[in-house]
């Protein structure tokens, strides 16, 4: 344990080994590095945002003072009690800028406006049968501007744009939606990015949901945790993504982390993918043939109402899977954690961790380190916010 803690701490202090520059050139890059430094650390003296940068205190200076004039920083209390003159923290200002991000789920759509701290302000949702373009575009067009006509003027101009999470190929998930092949067929020659961006004048980015949410892990979760990691998202179908060296690896065609394909034992000795063992697809299917009403699931997780025999069953096959997900994966890439989140109530993915840390104990890991199983920080939020992530990290942050 010792171990592991060293090796973290070393990852945690190499986070932001990226350098600034002190040629005039590199404004934009001094600027977006320093934000996303105090968006991991939290509020700096500009004397620790020097030593973090390796730029000068004179050059530091300036930029501190135009992201200040800009809006993006604002002035903490000074810390006194020291030698010399008193520190004065800076910090980001919730208002700096404002960001709007869409999930579109199999069962539910969720838009979501966030401040610059990454702090919802304003939601709307719908629930469906299954999602289509047209349903999809009016939604997200007429919620934005209900969501961002609640702003004043001011803040209503620091909107920075959409990001959009999504399953990629939704047409290909027409049945195990139970419908025919025809009724998802649209997806495949829409292009919703880029209507949305028309309708709303704004920038709009693209992510699947699942490394969405992996990359609000990275922007907007605990900083307490290593710089290497597997994500896993339980939703309707179980996804995840990889982080290394804390970025967000997407691979050759953006699909790597994609764990809801991977192989895994399904308890009577055959292989099937961990989506037909982890995601709440099964666990619906379990409860409707126990004759449960399954509308509660696709409610915010709060409202659940699930009866503990199918749910219990459901945890305990899908830690089982997930277990074996994470020991491949850590047999590949040396993962020392991995994180676990959804969307499930806090104590669900309590009791899904523990029993994915109890299955993974029952593994032979002989010549592997085998990873930590931890919750993830930021909850069922995450496809959202890491939809909203998406122009925050464009348009503020060092990738």
């Amino acid at each position: 344990m010792e171990t592991r803690q060293a090796a973290q701490a070393v990852d945690r202090d190499m986070a932001f080994s990226v350098r600034g520059s002190n040629q005039s050139g590199m404004r934009v890059h001094n600027e977006r590095l320093v934000l996303t430094i105090l968006r991991r650390q939290g509020p700096m003296a500009k004397s620790e945002i020097a030593r973090a940068t390796g730029l000068s205190a004179q050059t530091v200076s300036v930029i501190m003072r135009a992201l200040e004039e800009d809006g993006l920083l604002v002035r903490g209390e000074p810390v006194r009690g020291r030698v010399g003159q008193p520190s004065v923290p800076m910090r980001l200002a919730e208002e700096g800028a404002f960001f709007g991000g869409l999930k579109i789920g199999r069962r539910s759509a969720d838009l979501v406006l966030t401040d610059f701290l990454g702090r919802v302000k304003a939601r709307a949702r719908i629930t469906y049968g299954h999602p289509t373009p047209d349903a999809t575009v009016r939604f997200a067009r007429d919620a934005f501007a209900q969501l961002t006509g609640q702003l004043d003027q001011r803040n209503r101009a620091r909107v920075s744009g959409l990001g959009v999470a999504m399953p990629f190929q939704l047409w290909d998930w027409a049945e195990p939606l139970g419908l025919a092949a025809g009724e998802m067929a649209d997806w495949r020659h829409r292009d919703v990015r880029a209507e949305l961006e028309t309708e709303l004048e704004l920038p709009v980015f693209l992510q699947n949901d699942a490394s969405a949410a992996c990359g609000a892990e990275l922007v907007f979760g605990a900083a307490e945790r290593a710089s290497d990691f597997l994500y896993v998202y339980i939703g309707y179908f179980a996804g995840g993504g990889v982080v290394l060296n804390d970025h967000l690896f997407t691979g050759r065609s953006g699909n790597a982390g994609a764990l809801g394909s991977m192989p895994v034992p399904d308890g009577q000795g055959r292989l099937v993918q961990l989506i037909d063992r982890a995601s709440l697809c099964v666990l619906e299917a379990r409860m409707r043939a126990d004759g449960a009403d399954t509308a509660s699931l696709w409610e915010p997780p709060a409202a659940w109402d699930v009866p503990d025999t199918p749910l219990s069953d459901w945890i305990s096959g899908a830690a089982d899977a997930l277990a074996h997900a994470a020991a491949a994966s850590v047999c590949v890439l040396d993962l020392p954690e991995v994180l676990i989140d959804g969307w499930i109530p806090a104590p669900v993915r309590a009791r899904l961790v523990d029993a994915t840390q109890a299955a993974l104990g029952r593994l032979d890991l002989s010549g592997v380190t085998p990873p930590m199983v931890r919750a993830g920080s930021v909850g069922p939020d995450a496809r959202a916010l890491g939809a909203a992530s998406l122009p925050l990290s464009e348009r503020f942050l060092v990738d």
